[in-house]
């Protein structure tokens, strides 16, 4: 007698020996949970889970526990690239910032990524270096990822950038610029705030303890456009009240180092006629608050010295660093609120200027003894 030849999907068990008994097993899955799994176990339908793992705030408490702990039992988790090619879209937004080593920038980051989070959004993150020319480049590999939003750094950006960010907005991709306050320049929302009107204030801040004598030390790194803006708004205001201004730039490097070579290139130009100083940043300086220190040089009694920034270590020296204090977090949970909003409703979100304080201590302003 003939006997059947097992195939690929058989298996022959053994038998009597004058017979053969063909057992059929049934395929095998990939064995990983599914979203009707999830469903199944939570008590719901497969589309209230699916409505939860895009937006969780709006299924009920209740509900959203059970799915949870659905969740969590099964493991399932969802395909997100297969989400992408059905919907032509994905829960991604593509972030760039000038870099991700100052707390400046990852407070920012911080918020932004907090404000996301609860409606199921990611952050693609990018650090640009202050950079246009690799701005530019980063876009047009992030925005080959198709991102549901694109945040940016400033409103400056290389001719072939601002093409790509209006292209993508007219594709119907939000577009959010982050620490920037002028809305009649680029069209795109701007969450920040004007740095012109900061440096202004700075230099408000000195002459009205009567400097007459003032320095403002500019970042040397040529992309940082927001420094050299408030360096612009600190001239003017100098200007306007008929003094003139010793303007230096820092040298590259470390920041702390750098601050306490402008401080001694300040002293060697001036020839100590300079009474009070303004930095592009805290930590330049901290560096020269901490060269003044070296070299006996009173703070503030011989030279006042005020930042940008307001970054802890600043309030933790001996005189306390007088400096701006930026709303650092804020711009970037508020980004992620006016993209949300631009998503939700197809029309691009207000601009929303954000409130910055003068934080004056004992580097500007003696203190009683």
């Amino acid at each position: 007698m003939t006997r059947a030849r097992p195939s690929r999907n058989t298996r022959a068990t053994e038998a009597p020996a004058d017979d053969a008994v063909i057992v059929r097993q049934p395929r095998r899955g990939h064995g990983r949970p599914t979203l009707q799994d999830v469903a199944t176990l939570a008590g719901v339908t497969s589309i209230t889970v699916s409505r939860f793992l895009r937006e969780p705030a709006i299924v009920a408490a209740p509900t959203a526990e059970r799915i949870r702990e659905a969740l969590s039992e099964t493991g399932y988790l969802p395909n997100r690239q297969a989400g992408h090619l059905a919907s032509g879209g994905s829960q991604v937004v593509a972030a760039l910032v000038p870099n991700l080593v100052q707390s400046i920038f990852a407070e920012t980051v911080q918020g932004l990524s907090d404000g996301l989070q609860a409606a199921g959004h990611e952050l693609l993150l990018a650090a640009t270096g202050y950079s246009m020319e690799r701005e530019e480049e980063q876009l047009r590999a992030l925005i080959g990822w198709r991102p549901s939003a694109i945040v940016v750094t400033g409103r400056h950006h290389s001719a072939d950038a601002l093409l790509l960010l209006r292209n993508a907005r007219r594709a119907g991709t939000p577009v959010i610029e982050l620490w920037d306050q002028h809305p009649e320049d680029g069209g795109f929302t701007q969450i920040g705030f004007d740095h012109a009107e900061v440096g202004r204030a700075m230099a408000v801040h000195l002459l009205s303890l009567g400097h007459r004598q003032v320095a403002y030390v500019d970042s040397g790194v040529v992309g940082d456009l927001r420094a050299h803006e408030r360096c612009t708004g600190f001239a003017d205001r100098v200007r306007d009240a008929g003094l003139s201004l010793v303007s230096l730039t820092a040298p590259l490097g470390d920041p702390f180092d750098a601050g306490r070579q402008a401080l001694r290139s300040l002293r060697q130009a001036a020839g100590g006629s300079v009474t009070a100083a303004a930095f592009a940043n805290d930590q330049l300086a901290c560096g020269a608050l901490l060269e003044a220190q070296a070299t006996g040089l009173s703070v503030p009694g011989e030279l006042a010295l005020m930042g940008f920034g307001d970054f802890p270590i600043g309030r933790q020296l001996n005189p306390g660093l007088s400096t701006i204090q930026p709303p650092r977090y804020a711009i970037g949970f508020e980004a992620a609120q006016a993209l949300l909003q631009a998503l939700r409703d197809g029309v691009d979100a207000p601009h929303r200027p954000l409130p910055w304080s003068l934080m004056p201590r004992g580097s500007t302003v003696a203190t009683p003894a």
